[in-house]
């Protein structure tokens, strides 16, 4: 699981990543990502809104989003904001399919850092 200092919790955060970030979208996902050039650890944040599904559908989406992340966290450089938006299509995608999303788009916005 995603511990404590590794996410995103405040609303201005969220729109600096979205509004100034670099965006990749998907099918299943957009995954925006934002270098602060802080010395701190990568921090992720999640957004998934109710077109997506019920409760139990969101929440089950943000935990496998949540276990994409813990992983890729060692390969995300320091200072790195990402946020992951949901989009409807991520209710139905496997584990798998969401770790491809969001492993892809780390890759293509930052190649030279991000390495599998």
């Amino acid at each position: 699981m995603l511990a404590r200092p590794f996410r995103l919790a405040r609303g201005s955060d969220y729109r600096m990543v979205v509004r100034r970030g670099s965006r990749c979208g998907g099918a299943r996902v957009i995954t925006s990502i934002l270098s602060t050039g802080e010395r701190r650890e990568p921090r992720f944040g999640f957004i998934i809104s109710k077109q997506v599904g019920t409760a139990v559908v969101r929440n089950t989406v943000r935990r496998r989003l949540k276990a994409v992340c813990a992983e890729a966290l060692p390969r995300v450089p320091q200072g790195t904001d990402v946020v992951i938006r949901a989009l409807p299509a991520s209710s139905v995608a496997s584990f798998a399919e969401l770790r491809t999303d969001v492993e892809r788009c780390l890759q293509r916005l930052a190649p030279s850092e991000v390495s599998s």
